[in-house]
């Protein structure tokens, strides 16, 4: 229900030498990405560089390697981030996170789910299942149907490597990659940048919009709780326009289609839960 088809992102190959030399490294390739299930602290992108191709297959990265990749992008983030260490807070939104996981397209990644301490209103994603909830976010939504609506959409930019996919075209346009590989560094810097600077893509943001909704319903949250916050904001306008907005473009398009998706499925929006104004407020009261 509610399922895009996933893209996929392929390099060209160079032709001047006999076709079985290309295969033989294509082989080689995925044998070496095969038989490693997990990644050392250094990224060996000797591992995922196709030889003599030159394209970066970071779209298939095992869940291992992401998640570790994944890792090292936290890291880096975390030291241009507050974290807002209030163990309530903390595990309030991890609740809501683990119930949406099991509902989502990739259920076994093991999520992380952070509290940022920032009055923007914003939420964010990286590679490996990393998710960030900026606490301007949740002071503004009214209800845990609101959270939980932008925490799927999140999880779906995951599920669907959006942030994987975006990294591969910034190191091919930057000309970051060769034979030998691309250091790690670099990488992890395009990651971050990735995750905290660049906007969204029109494509990616109706898939994961998509898929998120599809999410939402599957959990048993209202998906009115989704639509419901993007009007929030959309209502903000001016020098106060939040920043989740300018970071994920063509809002009012995207409320149409989730309102339009939910039309062909006969769901009503309100039925779920998670609509309760007062018990939301009453698990975030340490933000009030």
């Amino acid at each position: 229900m509610f399922k895009l088809k996933s893209f996929s992102i392929t390099g060209s190959r160079r032709s001047r030498r006999p076709l079985y030399y290309p295969l033989i490294s294509l082989f080689v390739a995925l044998g070496l990405i095969g038989g490693n299930p997990t990644l050392s602290s250094a990224f060996n992108w000797r591992d995922l560089i196709l030889p003599g191709i030159q394209v970066i297959q970071l779209t298939s990265l095992s869940d291992n390697q992401e998640v570790e990749l994944g890792k090292q992008i936290n890291n880096e983030i975390l030291k241009q981030v507050e974290l807002y260490n209030d163990p309530e807070i903390n595990n309030y939104v991890q609740q809501i996170g683990q119930r949406l996981v099991p509902s989502s397209d990739r259920p076994n990644l093991p999520y992380t789910f952070q509290v940022v301490r920032d009055n923007s209103i914003n939420a964010f994603a990286t590679a490996g299942g990393f998710v960030y909830v900026n606490t301007g976010l949740l002071k503004a939504a009214d209800n845990e149907a609101q959270v939980a609506g932008v925490m799927a959409h999140e999880i779906a930019h995951i599920t669907n490597k959006h942030a994987l996919k975006q990294m591969r075209q910034r190191i091919i346009a930057g000309g970051l990659a060769d034979a030998a590989g691309v250091d790690n560094n670099v990488l992890v810097a395009v990651g971050v940048e990735v995750g905290l600077n660049l906007p969204k893509s029109r494509r990616d943001e109706y898939e994961a919009d998509q898929d998120g909704l599809a999410t939402i319903v599957r959990s048993g949250y209202a998906p009115s709780g989704m639509i419901g916050f993007f009007q929030k904001l959309l209502s903000a306008g001016g020098n106060s326009m939040p920043t989740i907005l300018r970071t994920h473009p063509h809002t009012e398009d995207r409320i149409a289609n989730l309102e339009q998706l939910l039309q062909q499925a006969q769901i009503n929006p309100n039925m779920g839960n998670g609509l309760s104004s007062e018990q939301y407020k009453a698990n975030i009261r340490k933000l009030l």
